[in-house]
């Protein structure tokens, strides 16, 4: 299934940046640039690095300047976020590109990259509410409520990997069809965001 492979490559993700855990460190895809695993795998790193960039910039002791920099990464990292999203999807339109509709056919309320992003994100959380739910220093109620949310997020990973999966069968299978809308994110553009066009 699409869902579990997608799956092990964002836990192969996640592993990898866990070991420096540093936002700064260099980015190395170990997958064949062209290849559904090397988009996979940059987009959940994009996905890790933004994690922990949220946290930082939430530190209450955190220099203005600094947050100010920070900021703009972020801003940086969900363009491309969006850019790789947009990436998968075309992957996908040219995988089913000979599927015959079938008149019947329905479009689903997101693109199967979308839904995928929604999994990257989600790895994350099964990832750092693990950690949380076996931390040696926090007291036993953490522990036990961070369990049961853990509990939940895999149930969550269940049921929205069952979805991704029935998504790519009915597209291949004709019963729905591709519809993708490029993002037109107006804040980084220098004609349709005033105050940017204001500085021109």
């Amino acid at each position: 299934m699409f869902s579990d492979f997608a799956f092990k490559i964002f836990e192969e993700s996640i592993e990898k940046y866990h070991i420096k855990d540093d936002v700064y460190q260099p980015f190395i895809n170990p997958y064949d640039k062209g290849s559904i695993s090397h988009l996979l795998y940059r987009k959940n790193w994009i996905d890790t690095v933004q994690w922990h960039y949220e946290d930082i910039i939430r530190d209450p002791e955190i220099d203005p300047a600094a947050a100010l920099t920070l900021k703009r990464k972020i801003d940086a990292s969900n363009q491309d976020r969006t850019d790789l999203v947009e990436y998968i999807d075309s992957y996908f339109l040219e995988k089913y590109r000979t599927v015959e509709i079938k008149k019947t056919a329905s479009i689903n309320t997101e693109s199967p990259a979308w839904a995928i992003d929604r999994l990257s994100i989600l790895s994350l959380k099964i990832y750092h509410m693990r950690e949380e739910a076996n931390r040696t220093d926090a007291s036993k109620d953490h522990l036990e409520k961070c369990e049961s949310k853990l509990k939940v997020l895999l149930e969550q990973k269940q049921d929205l990997s069952s979805a991704i999966d029935q998504l790519l069968f009915d597209i291949e299978s004709g019963d729905k069809y591709m519809k993708v809308y490029k993002q037109m994110k107006m804040y980084n553009d220098e004609e349709l965001n005033p105050i940017l066009r204001g500085q021109k």
